[in-house]
């Protein structure tokens, strides 16, 4: 199972890639499989993504383990992102009420600008992997402590 994790991620990353340089799925060698797991300019949500930030890129991969029964706060980013659950189903929430579940395997792109969380509500641990077109110094999230409805 781990093999295949690692695999997973390392396909991401390489999607990921392809997907900054807006290049295609490149064709898979003898025996090696392709699958593109997502491609759109919309967040979840139906809302459009924002254009690039000018100036150089910084590229970040972060690996999410939500136990069972655990929620992050509420929060926004500034930048774009999406990941692959790998593991479990992971529920986000919009602040104005609007649910995504993510399942195994499935790809998702988070919202941007707008107040959202996540949350574990299974039995097993979600483990979520994430890839943000950042900036230098530019914060992963925005924390909002003063929301405290959940």
């Amino acid at each position: 199972m781990k093999r295949i994790k690692n695999w997973v991620m390392t396909a991401t990353l390489i999607c990921g890639l392809s997907v900054l340089s807006s290049c295609k799925t490149a064709p898979a060698a003898a025996g090696v499989s392709s699958t593109e797991l997502i491609r759109t300019s919309q967040s979840w949500d139906g809302v459009e993504l924002p254009d690039y930030f000018k100036g150089r890129p910084e590229l970040v991969a972060v690996k999410y383990v939500f136990p069972a029964g655990k929620k992050l706060g509420w929060h926004h980013h500034v930048a774009m992102n999406y990941g692959v659950l790998v593991q479990g189903e992971l529920t986000i929430i919009g602040q104005d009420g609007k649910t995504k579940v993510v399942h195994e395997g499935e790809a998702v792109v988070e919202m941007v600008g707008t107040i959202h969380h996540g949350e574990n509500r299974g039995k097993k641990d979600c483990i979520l992997y994430m890839f943000y077109l950042s900036q230098k110094d530019l914060p992963l999230a925005v924390q909002h402590p003063e929301i405290t409805e959940q």
